[in-house]
């Protein structure tokens, strides 16, 4: 008889759960969250399972690994689906996300999720830290503002470079604002120095990965944009028409249909927010900026502003970057005007 097995993944422990084909449970233990003792665990099983299924989290992407390497069935599900799945679950537990995500697996009720390389997932931590300490850069630079703002001072338009002259400027004379003024400097600076350095480290990785230089030679595309995307796709072969990238990273409306009711709302906003956010900025320079080699995509985007509104158009250009982009990685050729604009 066949048999399915679902592990929900915790820090410490992980809730395993096996199910025969007919949905029984036959077996519910807690095992460590280390690759090495779940597979050992299945090894030492009587159970020939059919699939082993984990929900797609920060630990599950390395035991999903660990235990493919291995040759065990496992899948990894996607978060959203298994969510709405359990919702009719009245008591969340471990224990009982186990025994659900087993019993997805029998029925086939699942839609598996792409493992990215260690490439990838090296790249994705790269841009993370950086869009990190850039956040927080933000976050001193409009707190100063707001503090001095409290006392009448004015900091106004000023550039990366004068900021802190201005800052200085405006606080001398008042002993209290300099000592926070001075500490707040003192950590914009650092966060200045690092934020450099994760940027320099971005471009050397650009410039050393051939799939990102392809990316770059489309308008609007710069490096960090590229390694979004690159790090985000990893294997281009994984969806069957480039037209599926769009609506992957939520680009694509949504659509509600029942009876006499048919509506299309917004996008979905699905997937990966982070190159949701990339090719949207792409878009928006594209439609605000001179550039080379743009001009009838440029031209397409523009008839959509004039007749839906500018944010409608950058949102449907946007979407067509993803397609152009996955094209241009399966193909491996260089942005072509012509071709992106058919």
């Amino acid at each position: 008889m066949e048999h399915y097995a679902g592990i929900d993944v915790s820090l410490e422990c992980s809730s395993v759960c096996v199910v025969d084909a007919n949905g029984k449970i036959l077996r519910e233990v807690k095992v460590a969250s280390e690759p090495a003792a779940l597979i050992a665990w299945f090894r030492s099983s009587d159970f020939d399972l059919e699939r082993i299924g984990l929900e797609a989290g920060p630990l599950s992407q390395w035991l999903f690994a660990a235990m493919k390497a291995k040759g065990l069935a496992v899948e990894l599900l996607e978060t959203r689906h298994v969510r709405k799945a359990f919702e009719a679950m009245p008591v969340k537990s471990d224990r009982n996300d186990a025994r659900g995500i087993a019993q997805l697996m029998r029925l086939g009720w699942f839609r598996p999720v792409h493992c990215k390389s260690m490439s990838a997932q090296e790249t994705r931590s790269l841009l993370t830290a950086r869009k990190l300490v850039q956040s927080k850069l933000h976050d001193i630079e409009n707190s100063l503002r707001g503090i001095l703002r409290s006392f009448g001072l004015k900091v106004g338009k000023t550039t990366e470079l004068r900021f802190a002259g201005r800052i200085e400027e405006l606080v001398a004379g008042h002993p209290h604002l300099q000592a926070i003024a001075t500490a707040l400097l003192a950590v914009r600076a650092v966060l200045r120095k690092e934020f450099a350095a994760f940027e320099k480290q971005a471009h050397k990785l650009a410039r050393s990965d051939a799939r990102t230089r392809l990316l770059m030679s489309t308008p609007a595309v710069g490096p960090i944009v590229a390694l979004t995307y690159v790090s985000a796709i990893d294997d281009p072969a994984r969806f069957k028409s480039s037209k599926q990238a769009g609506a992957h990273y939520g680009l694509t409306p949504k659509k509600h249909q029942s009876g006499e009711t048919d509506y299309t709302g917004r996008i979905s906003k699905i997937g990966d927010g982070s190159v949701r956010t990339a090719l949207y900025e792409a878009a928006h320079i594209i439609l605000t900026k001179p550039l080379k080699g743009c001009s009838k995509l440029k031209s397409w985007a523009m008839r959509i502003a004039r007749r839906s509104g500018m944010s409608k158009a950058k949102v449907a250009l946007a979407r067509r970057l993803a397609v152009i982009m996955h094209r241009m990685l399966a193909d491996a050729t260089p942005f072509n005007a012509a071709v992106a604009a058919a």
